[in-house]
């Protein structure tokens, strides 16, 4: 049995990078002779304050807290051999890579990222600390690291930067559990959904004029869905967001019948992995992406999907789609091919611990 420590900033099931990255190959890993066991920082508990403006005292105490758990962790390391550590973009919130440098001495270590976060995007709630970011750190934790994996090129190329020891893992999504459960709908109301989180809102709102003219065009012959917020409201459009949970995201996503996935064009978008367009994709979906970064890897433009770049092409794209469900069926089956061939657990998971078997056994 080899031991395998995965630490990270959120409990399991909490964070959609660590979920996509890692939790969703445990199954198979653990089915070739891995033992997981799993260290992080961020309790339930402390979600509200920790990504909330203000709180200071609070975020104060849960940033001494992890200080101590990861001494505790690197003792416990110093003790207890592990075959493998994996650091899923960072193991403590601030700028020093000391802890990861520690770990490292006891065990392999295999950094994963799947954003340019070398970019310092800090989160709203935390703007008047972002002071305590180190703009180095991430290049360092690349420099350290035994195996980095990138989830993209574009952050694959950033990571050949600092190291030779780079492989591209893309974001994939389990097409055993993200598959459609009902017939491609041909006829009644088409519903154009959308999938993220709260945070994520504001990509979603860069569709917004299309979608107006969408519904001014077609009326009640769509409908807009809105996964991952249930207080976003959209009066005008006659949206009431939906609470995300991994319990029923599917059947939520089930009811989508074009996907949309906005994004500005810019450098941090650059770095993003297109989760949202896979799980359309995966669920059989027509999906219409901004063409920014990855997208463009992922989608055929007109044979697996549509990619939009201007209101007016998103407008032409998801009116084709509406007015053709014969297209959107087609479109959807190829889609979904594409995650069985190349964005899947099942294309990746080889590949994975093939990189793994690959480490020496001393750091």
């Amino acid at each position: 049995m080899k031991e395998l420590l995965f630490v990270g900033l959120h409990r399991p099931d909490r964070s959609p990078s660590q979920r996509y990255r890692f939790e969703q190959f445990q199954p198979y890993l653990e089915a070739q002779g891995y033992r997981v066991t799993y260290f992080y920082l961020i309790r339930a508990q402390d979600d509200q304050p920790f990504y909330s403006p203000g709180h200071y005292w609070t975020k104060a105490w849960i940033l001494l807290r992890s200080v101590w758990l990861l001494l505790e962790l690197v003792g416990r390391v110093k003790r207890q051999p592990y075959d493998l550590i994996f650091v899923q973009r960072e193991a403590f919130m601030l700028g020093t890579v000391w802890f990861e440098r520690q770990l490292q001495r006891h065990a392999p270590l295999v950094y994963d990222f799947d954003d340019a976060i070398w970019l310092q995007h800090v989160s709203k709630g935390n703007k008047a600390l972002g002071f305590l970011k180190n703009p180095n750190k991430i290049q360092e934790l690349i420099g350290l690291a035994d195996l980095v994996l990138a989830g993209n090129a574009y952050l694959m190329a950033y990571a050949q930067r600092f190291s030779d020891k780079v492989a591209l893992v893309p974001t994939v999504v389990d097409a055993n559990n993200y598959q459609p459960k009902r017939p491609a709908r041909t006829d009644g109301k088409v519903c154009i959904g959308w999938s993220g989180s709260f945070s994520t809102i504001p990509y979603f709102e860069l569709a917004l004029p299309a979608l107006r003219q969408i519904k001014d065009r077609y009326g009640d012959r769509v409908y807009f869905k809105v996964i991952g917020d249930a207080r976003y409201q959209q009066a005008e459009l006659g949206i009431q967001g939906v609470a995300w949970s991994s319990t029923s995201e599917v059947a939520e996503l089930d009811e989508i019948d074009i996907g949309i996935m906005p994004l500005p064009d810019d450098e941090w978008t650059k770095g993003k992995c297109a989760l949202k367009g896979l799980l359309y994709m995966s669920m059989q979906q027509a999906a219409v992406l901004s063409d920014v970064g990855v997208n463009g890897t992922v989608v055929e433009h007109g044979v697996n999907g549509f990619l939009a770049t201007t209101t007016d092409t998103w407008v032409e794209c998801l009116s084709r789609l509406i007015e053709d469900p014969d297209l959107r069926q087609q479109m959807g089956q190829r889609a979904r091919q594409t995650i069985l061939e190349r964005y899947s657990v099942q294309s990746e998971r080889g590949h994975l611990l093939q990189l793994f078997q690959g480490l020496p056994t001393q750091p």
